[in-house]
């Protein structure tokens, strides 16, 4: 009975921790404030992205949330940039317009949560105009990925009041386990 009992905790700790590493994914977060656009803009506005880059860097997992907007919400995405710069568009996170991609989310005027979402290379778009010398592709989510890591992505929530940013945060990403 004995030796069961200890067979059977070996056995569950081994399948746990296994389950546990597996599970472990790099976090990634930014909280939004009016504080972080370029230029500031005077807002009580705030937002939320807390995520997860996934084993093998092929996803993200996210929720994603903003309220107190002053102005009615026309867009939000994920830019590629270094704090106190303005970077081209990579991801679409939520439009009110028809240039989004299909399959994004409709954004909600003053406040919106958007939980359990998911990034693929499916979701990237090439970083087009001014920004094009970025020399990010459709589809390069390890480019992405990379940025984040560096610090060098950020989300941005537009208004027809603020139409470059009424908030914005930099994306941190944890250590790697």
């Amino acid at each position: 009975m004995k030796m069961s009992f200890r067979f059977a905790l070996a056995v569950l700790t081994l399948f746990s921790g296994s389950a546990v590493r597996a599970a472990q994914a790099e976090t990634i977060s930014a909280r939004l404030s009016g504080s972080e656009e370029v230029p500031v803009v005077a807002t009580v506005a705030s937002g939320e992205f807390r995520g997860f880059i996934n084993r093998g860097d092929q996803s993200i997992d996210y929720d994603f949330s903003y309220s107190g907007l002053q102005g009615s919400v026309t867009q939000a995405h994920i830019h590629v940039a270094q704090p106190g710069v303005n970077g081209g568009i990579v991801i679409w996170l939520c439009k009110t317009t028809q240039m989004a991609p299909a399959g994004t989310p409709n954004c909600t005027p003053g406040s919106g949560i958007f939980i359990n979402q998911t990034i693929t290379s499916a979701n990237v778009v090439a970083v087009t105009g001014t920004n094009e010398g970025q020399q990010l592709e459709a589809g390069a989510i390890d480019k992405v990925i990379a940025a984040i890591r560096a610090g060098n992505a950020y989300v941005n929530v537009h208004t027809d009041l603020s139409p470059s940013g009424e908030i914005r945060g930099q994306i941190r990403a944890s250590a790697r386990r």
